[in-house]
């Protein structure tokens, strides 16, 4: 995965085996197919990745935030991180929602 600059994303922790029909929601919230879906998870890559105050920030910012509120429903454990200039830190959901927040508006 090519580290982005700005952004905030969200690995889940582990390697677990979900069915179908969880693949298929994620699928519909993250738009990442089946495969890339099952390739990050294996691979402990970021789940979803969503690039701050772009053109496409009000596209990208609600499906991170459903990603991690369908993930949290389900109690699978995931973290997020906040890349500055190529860089993640592990930050907590209260934080991803406090970033996202100072964009200047609710976008979920």
């Amino acid at each position: 995965m090519t580290a982005p600059d700005n952004a905030l994303s969200l690995t889940i922790a582990g390697t677990p085996d979900f069915g179908s029909e969880v693949l298929k929601s994620l699928y519909r919230i993250t738009g990442r197919s089946s495969v890339e879906l099952r390739r990050a998870i294996r691979d402990g890559e970021p789940l979803y990745t969503a690039a701050l105050f772009g053109t496409d920030h009000i596209q990208v910012v609600p499906r991170l935030e459903k990603t991690a509120d369908y993930l949290s429903r389900l109690g699978v454990p995931f973290t997020v991180h906040e890349w500055v200039n190529g860089e993640p830190e592990e930050i907590s959901v209260e934080v991803m929602r406090q970033i996202i927040g100072s964009a200047g508006g609710d976008y979920r």
